[in-house]
């Protein structure tokens, strides 16, 4: 008998998934049905400090608990009870980037962020060392960058991790990280579901000089997969989560997971020959392969589902930034008229509108690089509207070459996948901000991927819901079925969301629209090198 939210949450049935996105940080209650029945959120930004993008870890912690007691405070609002008990517990956070302790749980630097693209030359010689691309926001290329730095704490470091395996840590006292988020610290080995021994002998070797007291499985996490024990809530980790008191220890954890597992999940799509595409501040396609790829490509990451698949990964620095500064201002517009405003129905206008424009923008350009765009060789980026007098210059086009900016990026490393490669896929499905006018953000990727969109109801619930959904798959599992199969038949129920496809005017109004960004990258490098 399926329990109401109220009895849920007072008999500790109650599964909680907690992210910690690039603005947002949120919390989600499941129920045994998997349905979310309350949420609390956290709004943050990262900060430029001595040139590198970082969150402190104090308000990591301030945001969590933030965030946790937003929850809170819904609940006992909603349905006037305390949780206390938790069925269950799963925490996700932004893949990669570089968190090194000490022997005393201290961290020894600011946390990098996947953000930073100060790590060229070591992504680039760890490549050709491992004939694998390995890219900028990978750990293992912010070890060796810090190696190649001579930096002092790199002889001090006691345990590397992913944000979210430094939350788990914390709140279970594990030293553990699920597969796909692992296999953003240093490449997997699909037939083990462990750090490639190749790879690891590799760089041991590599740095063997430096004589440090520490080889890299001394201090990387143990890997886990979707499904297997992670720990235990502690009496300190329910103190600092909940700092009212009320939360008692207990509860397992799922396998910590990066924003790219969880958006699988959440899209059901960790099974071969599906993928989705997260579209939010960053952006990022996951194809889930049936085989590898013939040979490295620079502009795709080579990941795994949180069960352990092969994923192609092209990851974008940059996508709904930009587009969300140049919406701010028809808001400032209105409010300068005194007009009411609701962001809703602006953001609904504007996009519709875009519809009505050329399928090539007219030759308008626009490029959203608030930061470096590894996929298209920027170390650094500078936002640029970019148009001829001879182009058509409409709010229409406008629009929908901001659109399609969104997006660009994300195009030109799944040609690579579908033209190069002949990867194959029966369903993509879209998820995140880009999404949330309907039928829009899902007509343009449609364009730019020549293939059908899915948008499906629930994947606006995103990463939190999709860490809670691991963390229901660890205690609800009774039939013993794959991740695949638990998503299917007790998440989904076949539900594949509503589908648009490509219409053939746009695909090529998006090809045309591809070429000329391409030879006005040029542009983007002039700017860059100007203002520095």
């Amino acid at each position: 008998m399926q329990l109401d939210p109220k009895t849920t949450i007072e008999q500790g049935k109650a599964i909680l998934g907690i992210e910690l996105g690039s603005t947002r940080i949120k919390a989600v209650l499941i129920d045994g049905e998997n349905k979310p029945i309350a949420q609390g959120c956290h709004e943050w930004e990262n900060q430029l400090a001595d040139g590198l993008w970082t969150y402190s870890t104090e308000a990591i912690w301030y945001g969590l608990q933030d965030a946790y007691a937003d929850l809170r405070a819904n609940v006992r609002k909603d349905f006037d009870i305390e949780i206390e008990h938790l069925a269950a517990i799963g925490v996700s956070a932004m893949m990669h980037g570089y968190m090194p302790f000490g022997a005393d749980g201290e961290i020894l630097v600011p946390f990098r962020t996947w953000r930073n693209t100060n790590t060229g030359p070591a992504a680039a010689r760890l490549s050709e060392l491992f004939v694998y691309n390995i890219p900028l926001r990978w750990s293992i290329s912010h070890l060796y960058q810090a190696i190649l730095n001579g930096e002092e704490h790199v002889k001090d470091i006691d345990y590397l991790t992913t944000l979210a395996g430094y939350i788990h840590w914390k709140l279970t006292g594990r030293k553990v990280l699920g597969v796909g988020d692992a296999s953003g610290m240093i490449p997997i080995d699909p037939s083990t579901g462990n750090y490639s021994a190749e790879m690891v002998g590799k760089f041991d070797s590599l740095i063997k000089d430096k004589a440090y007291p520490w080889t890299l499985t001394d201090i990387l996490p143990e890997v886990l997969s979707a499904g297997q024990d992670a720990g235990k809530l502690t009496p300190e980790g329910a103190r600092r989560l909940d700092v009212s008191g009320h939360l008692q220890p207990g509860a397992p954890f799922c396998p910590p997971e990066g924003d790219a597992g969880t958006g699988m999940v959440a899209t059901n799509a960790v099974l071969q020959r599906t993928g989705n595409v997260s579209a939010g501040t960053s952006s990022f396609s996951m194809i889930v392969l049936e085989k590898d790829l013939s040979k490295p490509y620079e502009m795709i990451d080579m990941v795994t589902t949180p069960d352990g698949s092969l994923v192609a990964m092209v990851h974008c620095n940059n996508c709904t930034s930009d587009l969300n500064a140049w919406v701010s201002l028809f808001k400032e517009y209105q409010q300068l008229l005194g007009v009411p405003v609701d962001m809703n129905e602006v953001f609904g206008k504007l996009y519709e509108n875009a519809l009505s424009g050329d399928p090539d923008c007219g030759g308008l350009l626009s490029y959203n690089y608030y930061s470096g765009e590894p996929v298209t060789g920027l170390t650094e980026g500078r936002p640029l509207f970019v148009r001829s007098a001879a182009d058509r210059f409409n709010l229409a086009n406008f629009m929908r070459a901001n659109l399609y900016a969104s997006v660009a990026v994300l195009k030109i490393g799944n040609d690579i996948l579908f033209n190069e490669e002949k990867v194959e896929v029966d369903r993509i499905t879209g998820h995140g901000g880009l999404f949330k006018t309907k039928g829009v953000g899902q007509r343009i990727l449609a364009a730019a991927l020549n293939s059908p969109i899915s948008v499906m109801e629930t994947a606006g619930e995103g990463g939190a819901w999709g860490i809670a959904l691991l963390a229901s798959y660890l205690v609800n599992n009774d039939k013993g079925l794959s991740l695949a199969g638990f998503l299917n038949d007790r998440v989904f129920l076949g539900d594949a969301g509503s589908e648009i496809a490509p219409d053939p005017a746009d695909v090529e109004g998006f090809n045309r629209y591809i070429e000329t960004y391409r030879q006005g990258l040029a542009i983007e490098h002039a700017a860059c090198e100007a203002k520095r």
